[in-house]
């Protein structure tokens, strides 16, 4: 396996875990995951983020992920997080033979703020002004599939909780309401949260998923009766007790991988 780090910025980076094909050339080329971690836009959990990487990376994913710009690095942040996943499905499509990935095959997965970035990527990569802001083309920025663990979705669904970390986000508070920007253009999407999340109400994520019904987007949704907010893997790798490890809420992973090779296959 190779380590690669593509720089996008001064701040943001792409970083991945590539599986090489042998000199027989027996592997097929793969689908890529691009994991947008969490961290409240003020910091960035390495070792969990690592951890869910190298789980895709184990399942037969071109496995990367994204090292946004932060609230203390770009003010207002947003679009900023949204425009570099762009540059970053470009890079990978760009280089899909060099990678070894299908570049009709690349997935997105964010988790808590990671998660909005996701939605609304999801919910902008289609649309023409998104394309102009960005200075690329559908094609160039196109995913083929669409996840969120414990997401943030609207800022008027209960986080962030005050209106000066809200104003650090964006000045168009509007414009980052995920639920209410979903069109019939979005790709496939799995949701999964719990409904004791005790930071990120799981409202966000039930109301993103009815949006994408609404629109007749296909969608798969896992709301866990338990469990606080974070929990990424939910086992051993990025828990640490009996809250933060929980069985039940681990099968999420397993169900993202069947949904995945039912999208791609």
């Amino acid at each position: 396996m190779q380590i690669i780090q593509q720089n996008l910025n001064d701040h943001a980076y792409l970083k991945g875990y590539v599986q090489t094909p042998d000199p027989a050339g027996s592997y097929k080329t793969l689908p890529a995951m691009i994991i947008l971690p969490g961290g409240a836009y003020k910091k960035i959990p390495i070792e969990q983020t690592e951890a869910l990487a190298t789980a895709f990376a184990g399942k037969g994913f071109q496995s990367f992920y994204l090292r946004y710009s932060l609230v203390s690095e770009k003010k207002p942040l947003m679009p900023q997080p949204l425009v570099e996943l762009a540059q970053a499905v470009r890079f990978l499509r760009q280089n899909a033979a060099q990678f070894n990935l299908n570049p009709q095959q690349i997935a997105i997965l964010g988790v808590s703020v990671g998660g909005h970035i996701a939605a609304l990527y999801n919910d902008y990569f289609h649309q023409p002004d998104f394309a102009k802001l960005t200075g690329l083309t559908l094609a160039d920025i196109k995913i083929n599939a669409a996840m969120m663990g414990y997401p943030v979705i609207s800022p008027q669904l209960g986080f962030p909780t005050d209106e000066a970390t809200l104003a650090t986000w964006t000045s168009n508070p509007e414009k980052l309401a995920a639920d209410k920007l979903v069109r019939s253009a979005n790709a496939p999407s799995f949701v999964w949260t719990t409904t004791t999340d005790n930071v990120v109400p799981a409202i966000n994520a039930t109301s993103y998923v009815m949006a994408l019904q609404k629109q007749h987007v296909s969608v798969e949704y896992h709301l866990y009766p338990e469990g606080p907010h974070g929990l990424a893997l939910a086992n051993p790798l990025t828990g640490a007790d009996q809250q933060t490890i929980l069985p039940h809420v681990a099968t999420w992973f397993n169900l993202a991988i069947q949904w995945l090779n039912k999208q791609f296959h």
